[in-house]
């Protein structure tokens, strides 16, 4: 007997497949990248090869478009149709799955105006009166460019709120994607699923925001212990 899936099921599977593949990944990826930066000697001539190497990847236009632009757009689009849906209840039922279900809407929401933003500063060059010049095209000053721009304190706060929004989701999200498809059964296996999930955040988190730091402080939070 055939079983026929509703749309949205399997919208909201889309969705949720689309956050940690290949967006989870392209995340990882990207603070790899940004660690380059880390160090004291190196650091951007490493970053700036980083690029450099990625922007070689044979197809890589057709490799953006089709592995992060098409699966980045959906996720975002529908995560906000999902938050319009939404209904909270913190206030009447205040458990931590409520607020945590609460927390993913408001950091999508903060992603969605934050990835706008930092795709079209670094990969496009297209913030009028900030930047004009993409780091996916001058490769060779890709260290500099960010460099620049993060030593405004306007928007290092900008990219350390987007950075911890993005953790956050992200960790938060791979908890959710494991309960929702059947991977994680049972309180106990749910339970310990989300403590490994918090310290895989906290530690990424530390990640991301170290890598930051190198642009503005050789060796990052860590100076010249790297």
């Amino acid at each position: 007997m055939a079983i026929r899936l509703s749309r949205t099921f399997i919208l909201r599977k889309l969705h949720q497949l689309s956050g940690i593949v290949p967006l989870g990944l392209f995340l990882l990826e990207h603070f790899y990248t940004n660690s380059k930066a880390l160090s004291p000697v190196t650091g951007a001539a490493d970053f700036n090869n980083a690029v450099k190497d990625l922007q070689s990847i044979p197809y890589i236009l057709f490799v953006e478009i089709g592995g992060i632009f098409i699966p980045l757009i959906y996720h975002a689009v529908y995560g906000l149709v999902i938050t319009v849906e939404a209904r909270p209840n913190n206030l009447a039922y205040p458990y931590p799955r409520n607020w945590f279900y609460l927390i993913q809407r408001l950091t999508g929401v903060i992603l969605f105006f934050f990835i706008t933003f930092h795709v079209l500063n670094f990969r496009f060059g297209l913030i009028p009166g900030l930047n004009s010049v993409s780091v996916a095209n001058h490769p060779d000053q890709a260290f500099s460019i960010v460099s620049g721009e993060f030593s405004m304190v306007s928007i290092f706060i900008i990219y350390m709120i987007g950075i911890t929004a993005t953790v956050w989701h992200f960790a938060n999200g791979i908890w959710l994607f494991m309960v929702d498809w059947g991977i994680t059964i049972g309180d106990r296996a749910q339970r310990l699923t989300g403590y490994a999930c918090i310290a895989f955040g906290v530690v990424l988190l530390l990640v991301g925001i170290n890598a930051a730091v190198a642009f503005i402080h050789k060796g990052g939070l860590l100076g010249g212990l790297l």
